[in-house]
């Protein structure tokens, strides 16, 4: 009967390494299978979040006003923008009802908007960098662990020639072979794991970019068309 899978097959050599060299190719293979999980899962969520992000950000900037302007981005309610802009509509109305004099709230409004938006483009980066480090973890430990596998491999390749007293290459062959196996799939794990977490990292740069022009626009307008948080306003007031 012919053989499925050859006696050098890389299967038959797995199943021959050490419990050692064994229980670090699992790691490596959950490893590998969690980080793949986080990178389709990002493509999709980082992706569409630049491309709400930069659609949201010109919609706001076309709108005629703010309050259309803010009418736009409510047509994405799941776009970090719409998010963002909420909390500081929210932080406005709260300055805008409480007992201040208007000079007061005119001093105070520009900062606390700026700090409500910084706050909202921080909390965003944090959510949508969510379970970017075990990539970074992945693609900086898995060549390592592969390689304590490729040691352990090779000490017990040492260990089976002074066993059988034969320095062979049909006796150290199987073993070393098991073990740079080990360093191959730590590879295998940690490559795309640099690649995908750069990829990310990138996006995430525009995305944050693109919420800082946001930021910068949504305040310009608020002082611009927002009557009591104007300089203007307050000048026309004295020489009333």
């Amino acid at each position: 009967m012919t053989e499925l899978m050859p006696e050098t097959g890389i299967l038959t050599m797995l199943m021959g390494a050490t419990v050692v060299v064994k229980c670090v190719l699992g790691f490596l293979l959950l490893m590998s299978l969690w980080s793949w999980t986080i990178i389709f899962t990002k493509l999709f969520t980082v992706n569409r979040a630049r491309k709400m992000v930069s659609e949201g950000y010109e919609a706001f900037l076309k709108a005629g006003d703010l309050g259309s302007g803010l009418q736009e981005l409510g047509h994405s309610p799941g776009s970090p923008l719409t998010l963002l802009s909420t909390k500081a509509v929210r932080e406005f109305r709260s300055l805008e009802r409480a007992e201040i004099e208007r000079d007061r709230k005119r001093a105070l409004v520009k900062d606390t908007l700026r700090r409500m938006l910084r706050q909202g483009i921080t909390a965003e980066l944090k959510r949508l960098s969510r379970q970017l480090p075990f990539l970074a973890t992945c693609a900086n430990a898995a060549p390592f662990i592969g390689l304590f596998g490729t040691v352990w491999g090779i000490m017990d390749a040492f260990h089976e020639i002074g066993r059988q007293e034969s320095a062979a290459l049909t006796t150290v062959a199987p073993g070393i072979s098991e073990a740079l196996v080990a360093t191959a799939i730590g590879l295998g794990v940690a490559i795309p794991a640099t690649i995908a977490y750069n990829y990310f990292r990138s996006v995430l740069q525009e995305v944050q970019g693109e919420m800082i022009n946001f930021a910068g626009a949504f305040l310009n307008r608020v002082e611009r068309e927002v009557s009591w948080a104007n300089s203007k306003s307050r000048r026309n007031g004295m020489e009333e």
